[in-house]
């Protein structure tokens, strides 16, 4: 289908990063065209290549920042749109604390830049990248999308802030439809091992440091806490195989423009299960057949002692649920990890 034709074409803005990869396979096998804008802050034009192996077929990219208003009108300008995910932004909660205006920058003034230019464009159908962090430290689990909303960092806040403007479109203009994807706990990695999570620097979660511990790039684990009211004292989290999160996705994508009715919808994407960290060390133990050295620590300021969905509106509305098991997540983020042995400074 040529440039400028009506089309199933889905913009997906940071669509180089682990998420955003991943969903492009699968819009990919779903008969989607998707179209990748990405600023490579925090990944790398390689992953291309791959998406193309995994697709069969290249995957148009465009090379920019999402806060450039120029380049986003000539993105959608030069391709008709059917609908945008918005990926593009920076994540790590420590790092937004110490710089809490690149942030607000990035992720809300980006979101701004691109709602502005899909406003001009006509393109109403949009599925938001957000964060199980706009709750904060929750009251009970496990956490339901009417929880209140009380996130701790300037990453949550930034999520937040987005979410709000959002919703306060969708309210203004009833021609939006949008879906606002609350994610848990993102890990794995495809299972072919050509795409997975490659952070750059010292990893902020705990499956690709572990995986970079059992293949002897790091020296030991750091377990921050182990006298939380949970199982065995360590905290306990909602982590979902990123393929299940991707094919969330599609649902979303497919939701938007199915959907007649207009507004914008949180949706959380988790698997209602919490494991603790040394369930999680267990588990990567047997699929890689190594030992995680680990040096008990104190708790980090912030964490709380377990923390995961109430997964069932995403059943409901999207049809959507977590089929993968803990064990397969670790055993694809090992095989992805070994491809590479040395990934990681």
């Amino acid at each position: 289908m040529g440039e400028g034709a009506a089309s199933s074409k889905v913009l997906l803005t940071g669509g180089a990063g682990f998420i955003g990869s991943h969903t492009c396979v699968e819009l990919m096998a779903a008969g989607f065209e998707p179209v990748i804008l990405d600023n490579l802050c925090n990944s790398d034009a390689s992953v291309l290549d791959r998406l193309q192996r995994l697709g069969g077929e290249p995957v148009p990219f465009v090379h920019t920042d999402v806060r450039d208003a120029a380049a986003l009108r000539d993105v959608f300008r030069r391709w008709r749109f059917s609908s945008v995910v918005h990926f593009a932004g920076l994540k790590s909660v420590s790092d937004s604390v110490s710089h809490p205006l690149e942030y607000y920058d990035n992720n809300v003034v980006g979101a701004l830049r691109l709602i502005e230019a899909m406003q001009e464009a006509g393109v109403k159908r949009l599925v938001f990248s957000s964060s199980a962090t706009v709750y904060g430290v929750p009251e009970r689990v496990p956490i339901a999308e009417d929880a209140p909303l009380r996130p701790t960092n300037p990453y949550g806040r930034s999520k937040l802030m987005v979410e709000n403007i959002l919703s306060d479109l969708a309210r203004a203009d009833p021609g939006w439809q949008v879906l606002l994807l609350r994610y848990f706990n993102p890990v794995g990695a495809h299972e072919s091992g050509l795409i997975g999570e490659a952070p750059s620097g010292v990893p902020a979660n705990l499956m690709p440091f572990m995986a970079q511990v059992a293949a002897g790039v790091r020296r030991e684990l750091n377990v921050y806490g182990n006298d939380y009211p949970t199982q065995d004292g360590t905290g306990v989290r909602d982590y979902i195989h990123v393929m299940d999160l991707a094919e969330g996705h599609v649902a979303a994508v497919r939701h938007v423009l199915d959907c007649a009715l207009a507004g914008a919808r949180a949706i959380n994407l988790g698997t209602g299960r919490g494991y603790s960290v040394l369930e999680v060390v267990r588990a990567f133990e047997q699929a890689s057949g190594r030992r995680i050295p680990m040096r008990m620590t104190t708790r980090r300021e912030g964490d709380v002692a377990a923390c995961y969905a109430q997964p069932g509106v995403a059943l409901q509305l999207l049809g959507w649920k977590a089929r993968r098991t803990l064990q397969a997540m670790c055993e694809d983020a090992w095989r992805w990890q070994s491809m590479d042995p040395g990934r990681g400074p």
